[in-house]
């Protein structure tokens, strides 16, 4: 049995699929309280309702969608999510989760495509850090940085170099926190000439900070 906040189609607002259709899973109950939380109503364990595997199952197949996102509150909290991600795996979808990296990673299929938070200073939960997630990367996994302000952005490069990060994995993304200074942001990036990717959430930009199912 699973825990579900929510389930809806839309497009990929962040990472490297940005912009393209996706069914999105997302979970209730997350072990983490970070301060700048967008997703603040799914992050209670009794948010949501029950659902099974199969129910589940079936939604991600009458969306229509190949790309499939788990996401939460945390995913990795659900004790059965990756036999749900190797059951879409199998049926042909394209699996992402996205996962505040407290969590071992290492339980998940092999072809699901990881998208793995390292928690920066503003966010209070740096300590909760798994650092073994950060460690063992594969080519398709992808790290996101939520940047704040200057500290969360220092802290974000000398992680690039603490874990070899862009030697495991092309996709380093450093996402803005909303209502952060982006140009500052984006200009400290280019200074640096980091091999990061800038990640904007589209979808916040297309429906609002506060809405839901979208």
């Amino acid at each position: 049995m699973f825990r579900v906040y929510e389930m809806f189609s839309s497009i990929q607002g962040e990472s490297t699929f940005a912009g393209v259709p996706c069914f999105f899973i997302r979970f209730a109950g997350c072990n983490l309280n970070c301060r700048y939380c967008d997703t603040l109503k799914a992050r209670p364990f009794d948010a949501g309702r029950d659902m099974t595997l199969e129910q589940i199952i079936r939604a991600a197949v009458e969306s229509g969608l190949d790309l499939v996102e788990l996401t939460g509150g945390e995913p990795l909290m659900q004790k059965n999510v990756s036999a749900l991600a190797a059951e879409l795996i199998r049926l042909g979808k394209t699996v992402l989760i996205e996962t505040n990296g407290s969590r071992d990673c290492s339980v998940l299929p092999p072809e699901v495509h990881r998208i793995i938070d390292y928690k920066t200073p503003c966010s209070g939960e740096e300590a909760a850090m798994l650092e073994q997630n950060f460690r063992s990367l594969r080519p398709h996994d992808q790290v996101k940085f939520v940047i704040a302000d200057d500290t969360d952005y220092d802290c974000a490069v000398r992680c690039l170099e603490r874990f070899n990060l862009t030697a495991q994995t092309p996709h380093i993304l450093f996402s803005p926190a909303w209502g952060s200074d982006l140009r500052h942001l984006t200009e400290r990036i280019v200074h640096d000439k980091l091999p990061v990717r800038l990640n904007l959430q589209f979808h916040k930009i297309i429906w609002g900070a506060d809405s839901e199912g979208v």
